[in-house]
């Protein structure tokens, strides 16, 4: 999670205490892709080169888990 606010802070976003998919998908939109982290149900994505593919995965694996 830090390095995802470093991320974050790197492309003049503030993480403040958002939570992981929440700035995941503000740093998708500031970088004009989708903001889709963590909606890939059944690991079914056309977003090939995301630099989120896999946590994205991951968590909503988790979530579903819940």
């Amino acid at each position: 999670m830090d390095e995802i606010r470093i991320l974050a802070r790197d492309i003049d976003l503030k993480p403040g205490k958002l939570n992981k998919t929440t700035l995941v998908r503000n740093i998708q939109r500031k970088e004009g892709s989708f903001d889709c982290f963590a909606t890939a149900s059944n690991r079914e994505c056309d977003q090939q080169n995301c630099l989120w593919r896999e946590d994205c995965f991951f968590t909503v694996k988790r979530n579903q888990a819940a």
